[in-house]
């Protein structure tokens, strides 16, 4: 997609901080970081979300970003990580083309984990049922 920040970047129109490359995945480190480390890791192939792309795209991106996940551990830069991935605009989607975020943690590094919340009675078997009736 000629307007997408990612494929520029994968263009290498844009320039990255480079952290890995093969055929169909492309690395970088994340211009505004969460913490120092914080990698991208996204498909070549234009998808918008997560919900878009094909099989063998997912199970490449996630046998990659398993690679740099481990890489981050093994170099120092962190001893844990959050894995994300934000699918559309209410979910914090800035970038409309699918990556994953591997943010690295460390103790104390301020980060909080989102409030859960309890469901109401039955709600939550309500809600299972309305997905299990919707997967393909």
């Amino acid at each position: 997609m000629l307007d997408c920040l990612f494929c520029k970047i994968v263009a290498k129109t844009i320039p990255s901080s480079f952290v890995y490359e093969d055929e169909n995945i492309y690395a970088f480190l994340d211009t505004k970081p969460v913490n120092p480390g914080h990698v991208l890791v996204i498909p070549k192939k234009h998808f918008e979300g997560f919900q878009d792309a094909d099989e063998t795209s997912l199970k490449q991106l996630i046998l990659v970003t398993q690679k740099i996940a481990r890489a981050l551990i093994l170099s120092g830069i962190c001893i844990a990580f959050n894995l994300q991935e934000n699918n559309g605009v209410i979910a914090g989607q800035v970038i409309p083309h699918l990556h994953l975020h591997i943010v690295p943690r460390q103790p104390d590094d301020g980060l909080k984990h989102w409030p859960g919340t309890l469901y109401a009675a039955g709600e939550a078997d309500k809600i299972a049922e309305r997905i299990r009736l919707s997967i393909g």
